[in-house]
């Protein structure tokens, strides 16, 4: 049985809105952020889907709202996520001009019944390699790789390490992401000629929900490393991350120019 699909809502007056502009709108209950652009509106949802910041409170240029917390930008004709550190669509919606005002109709989900998500970030052959290949796999490589002769340790070489960490939606290493502030050796008190290793490491957004994996991802591959007697994760939110900390090999990978 088809679910029939919700009724238009009158949201505000052509004549509130100017050109271009933005504001926030109420439909059916969901905060949506509506745009006025070259004569036309366009509505997608008021949440961004890298750590659900507030798009309507973002700078708007064209057909683009920039996420006003990690500055991830979306289309607003279409809801496609167009930049680091979002890689998913926000729902658009419905809009019609009539009667003098502004109706949105809500759509189901990100796409659905809507033009192509132009501008989705692409999906590399490294990216579907890496995300196919078995958990235990990327642990022996990840292990191996650490573990491998490369003369004495040292900060270089614990990058190094740190590029088989990856980002799980992203799937970028987070030396190439920017999530690296620091590292620093120190001899360990207990066990001779093994090392201490302290890392400064922050994430794109305070809740970032990968944050747990990516730290245990960390020590588990440098503590791999038969130089290392411990390993200390220190998250570092200040200052905080942006876009522009990511090596061009990360832009690169993602499709951003």
């Amino acid at each position: 049985m088809s679910v029939p699909m919700p009724d238009f809502v009158r949201v505000i007056d052509v004549a509130e809105l100017p050109d271009p502009g933005k504001t926030l709108v109420d439909v059916d209950g969901d905060m949506i952020a509506l745009f006025h652009v070259g004569g036309a509106f366009y509505a997608i949802d008021d949440v961004c889907t890298h750590d659900g910041g507030p798009l309507a409170d973002g700078e708007l240029r064209d057909h683009k709202i920039a996420c006003p917390r990690h500055g991830a930008k979306f289309d607003i004709r279409t809801g496609a996520a167009l930049s680091m550190p979002a890689v998913r669509p926000t729902r658009a919606h419905d809009v019609k001009v009539e009667g003098g005002g502004v109706w949105v109709r809500l759509r189901a989900e990100a796409g659905v019944g809507g033009p192509p998500l132009h501008g989705s970030l692409p999906v590399t052959a490294a990216a579907v390699s890496t995300c196919c290949t078995p958990p235990a796999a990327r642990e022996a490589a990840a292990g191996g790789a650490a573990g491998a002769p490369g003369g004495p340790l040292c900060e270089d070489r614990v990058r190094e390490m740190l590029k088989e960490v990856k980002d799980p939606e992203l799937f970028v290493n987070i030396v190439d992401l920017g999530l690296i502030y620091g590292v620093t050796l120190s001899p360990a008190t207990d066990v001779p000629g093994k090392q201490h290793v302290a890392i400064d490491m922050t994430m794109t957004s305070p809740a970032c929900p990968a944050g747990p994996q990516l730290i245990a991802d960390t020590k588990r591959v440098v503590g791999a490393s038969p130089d290392v007697e411990a390993v200390e994760v220190r998250i570092v939110m200040d200052p905080p991350w942006t876009p522009d900390r990511m090596t061009e090999a990360a832009r690169d990978q993602l499709g951003i120019f």
